[in-house]
């Protein structure tokens, strides 16, 4: 994109990163927020790429504020029973490509997934059965 011009005072708007601050059920976070800014206003536009920052940050948030795992807990436990990302959402739920969106922070993990990863973390011999069920089907 060639830099836009701010649809409030005509200026040439400059490409950069500010923070933005969300909030999500009393809970709020920091971050820095690419996009185009006019220093003469308010205004900002930002791309389709500029909002999964954002996206990601909101999710983060969610998470937090629901008590889901967060994308580096999920990778971690995911590596911990030695599951590829597709094997993963094959066993434990989601969908052959759910854990690389759970693990981007794309998208976040259902109740269940914590849940079943929670007691996974805990147990890992309880992948065992989802393995014979799984193959059993």
């Amino acid at each position: 994109m060639t830099n836009p011009t701010c649809p409030e005072t005509g200026q040439p708007m400059e490409r950069g990163v500010r923070p933005m601050t969300i909030t999500y059920k009393g809970h709020s976070a920091t971050f820095d927020m690419p996009g185009w800014y006019c220093d003469a206003s308010d205004e900002s536009i930002h791309t389709g790429e500029d909002m999964k920052v954002s996206d990601r940050e909101l999710n983060l948030l969610k998470a937090k504020a629901e008590g889901l795992l967060e994308p580096q807990a999920v990778r971690r436990i995911r590596k911990r029973l030695k599951l590829t990302q597709k094997d993963a959402g094959r066993l434990i739920g989601g969908g052959p490509n759910a854990f690389q969106k759970y693990e981007s922070g794309d998208v976040l993990p259902s109740h269940a997934v914590t849940s079943a990863l929670l007691l996974l973390n805990r147990d890992p011999k309880g992948l065992e059965v989802l393995k014979r069920h799984a193959n059993a089907q």
